[in-house]
């Protein structure tokens, strides 16, 4: 009983467990229906059986003595060398055959929080198929370097992160995003590591491995969750200290004042501990490892506690409310013009293009099956835009300056206004009309901002980008407040004050300008796809950027504190009535120990509803977590 020990990760009873408490049970039996043995032997009989299968509880009981901590296997150890002094030895037994069946129960509920990690680790291939010089050779996994290329078979398990360059097929990869269905991949498609080719063969160019993968990183994380200690469980060490001396300081009063012994012993067995020591960080680590099978890392129980009490939410626009990249939103032809026209003449310029606007352009016509031809002439001009020329006609495609310079007549421009950036388009000095951008907000990002506030949380959006621009976005998401215009130390000083004000901030952003406030945050929160240096600072990391993920972890966070408060309140309230109980006479040893070892049990397999469960043999998640 007590804190999880940092035992192997496959924590199963022992036969020697199940040994030692088959006698202690028979030999209960036989002394208490007096079997045909002599009384003289029976006694002799009872403290070797205690002794020796009392031996576990005994050790760790002189180990914690040396180490001046006050524990329950102490307060135990008190109670049945009092029982076997006063010569109750059935009592004795009773309360030892209890005590190790909740060890064996707390083992077995802790062994399948660690065996959820274990059975991460299988996720991983142990052979592969990679090409050298053209031929395939299957080699072991460790064997497989950044830059090879990998043959997957259907059905074969991905061994590491990289993109795909020839095939087609779909990817189940629930276990790493969480996505309940398939996802097709196409070449330059990413792919992870842990998830199962389905249909096709593919041909992967990799580019991450091992604990650089994302499959790696949610291992590390669970692990690195397991070592750390959170301060509510210091809190429930503390608290489990505090009611054993509650309970031996109960138990000299109730000697004092009544002289009954077996009142005394009933007093400190009945107070239990064990399950706010043992339960506070099997929650914890069914909480982080919970969050990692759903494409969470949270990198440590601490920050799971903080995220608990966050009640404001800051969030960055670029590449978290948004995809980060332009699209075009608005296809706008002057008067007599056509619409494929403009959008194929923009196409001519800007598909030599490596501007994020080009690419955009790129995406919108093949969209629309638009084909086009190779230019004859092409000059990029920074800042302003493109020139280029087919067939004899120079074609513009830029900013309204570059197209006045080509003398150009643009008249009224056509259009809504309202897009944050736009490109003007000529061919053969003819206006042909414009073309809108806007970079588009993530498909989940307003159910999700809608979901924080429904949690009475207070949602802030912090963007270095114009205030029109931050407007439109805000007002679209429902954000509780906008705050625009925010160069990197100017949302850190705003994340800086939101604290001085006695709020618990959680910063989510993606880049490197947003690292310094999620640092300072109460809790970092990074997207995936976001920069190195934004992963490294974020204390949690979106594996999948999807903001909906960061909504289920806030409600794990929160379901796990209220798991672990229930377990303190339950504690307390169960101890203070069992220990005024068994001090009045009205429950005996035995009563008392059966008491404090099914509340322990009850405490416990409350904070094991947080781990992951089976079903037909694989690890799940139980749906979403409840709200």
């Amino acid at each position: 009983m007590g804190t999880i020990p940092p035992s192997p990760l496959d924590a199963a009873p022992r036969a020697s467990d199940v040994v030692r408490i088959g006698l202690v049970a028979l030999a209960a039996l036989a002394i208490g229906f007096r079997v045909p043995v002599s009384s003289p032997v029976l006694g002799p009989i009872g403290i070797a059986v205690t002794l020796l299968g009392g031996y576990p509880v005994f050790k760790k009981a002189l180990q914690n003595l040396r180490q001046r901590r006050m524990t329950m296997e102490l307060s135990m150890t008190i109670a049945l060398l009092a029982a076997l002094s006063i010569g109750e030895c059935v009592t004795a037994l009773a309360i030892l055959f209890f005590v190790l069946a909740a060890e064996v129960l707390e083992e077995l509920t802790v062994g399948r929080g660690r065996r959820a990690i274990k059975e991460l680790l299988v996720l991983a291939p142990q052979r592969t198929v990679i090409l050298r010089e053209g031929r395939p050779h299957d080699v072991e996994t460790e064997m497989v370097q950044v830059g090879d290329r990998i043959v997957l078979r259907p059905g074969a398990r991905v061994p590491a992160d990289g993109t795909v360059v020839k095939g087609h097929s779909f990817v189940d990869q629930s276990a790493i995003t969480g996505e309940s269905l398939p996802i097709e991949k196409v070449p330059g498609s990413e792919v992870h590591a842990g998830t199962i080719n389905q249909s096709g063969a593919l041909e992967i160019h990799v580019t991450r491995l091992g604990r650089d993968t994302s499959f790696g990183r949610i291992i590390q994380a669970v692990e690195q969750a397991e070592r750390s200690r959170a301060p509510i469980q210091k809190t429930a060490d503390r608290l489990a200290g505090w009611i054993v001396y509650f309970a031996l300081a109960c138990a000299a009063l109730t000697f004092v004042v009544t002289r009954d012994l077996r009142s005394t012993i009933s007093v400190v067995i009945v107070a239990g501990a064990c399950g706010v020591a043992t339960g506070t960080p099997l929650a914890i680590l069914g909480a982080v490892g919970r969050a990692a099978r759903y494409g969470v890392i949270v990198k440590g129980g601490i920050h799971l506690e903080t995220l608990a009490a966050v009640d404001t939410v800051v969030l960055d626009k670029t590449g978290t409310l948004t995809f980060g990249r332009p699209e075009v939103v608005g296809v706008h032809p002057c008067p007599g013009e056509s619409r494929r026209i403009l959008l194929g003449t923009a196409l001519i310029a800007e598909r030599p293009s490596e501007h994020p606007l080009g690419r955009a352009v790129v995406k919108k016509a093949s969209e629309e099956s638009l084909t086009t031809v190779e230019p004859e002439r092409f000059t990029s001009i920074p800042g302003k835009g493109i020139v280029c020329s087919v067939g004899g006609e120079e074609i513009v495609v830029g900013n309204r300056p570059l197209l006045a310079e080509r003398n150009v007549a643009m008249g009224d421009v056509p259009g809504d206004q309202v897009a944050s950036s736009e490109i003007l388009v000529a061919r053969g000095g003819r206006f042909l009309g414009t073309l809108r951008f806007e970079d588009v907000l993530r498909p989940e990002a307003v159910q999700a901002i809608h979901a924080l506030q429904d949690m009475g949380l207070r949602t802030i959006l912090l963007t270095g980008d114009s205030y029109s621009v931050a407007k439109r976005i805000g007002q679209a998401l429902g954000v509780d407040e906008i705050t625009a215009e925010q160069l990197p130390e100017r949302k850190l000083e705003r994340v800086k004050a939101l604290m001085a004000e006695g709020r618990r901030v959680a910063m989510v952003g993606d880049g490197v300008n947003d690292a310094p406030a999620m640092m300072h945050a109460s809790v970092g929160v990074a997207m995936g796809s976001g920069t190195d240096v934004a992963r490294e600072s974020a204390d949690i990391v979106l594996l999948g950027d999807d903001l909906l993920k960061l909504v289920e972890t806030l409600r794990l966070a929160r379901r796990c504190r209220r798991i672990i408060m229930t377990n303190f309140a339950g504690t307390l309230l169960l101890d203070c009535a069992g220990v005024a109980l068994a001090a009045f006479g009205m429950l005996n040893p035995v009563v008392a120990a059966f008491i404090h070892v099914a509340s322990e049990s009850a405490f416990i397999l409350n904070s094991a509803r947080l781990l992951p469960t089976r079903r037909n043999g694989a690890l799940r998640l139980e749906g979403a977590v409840s709200r």
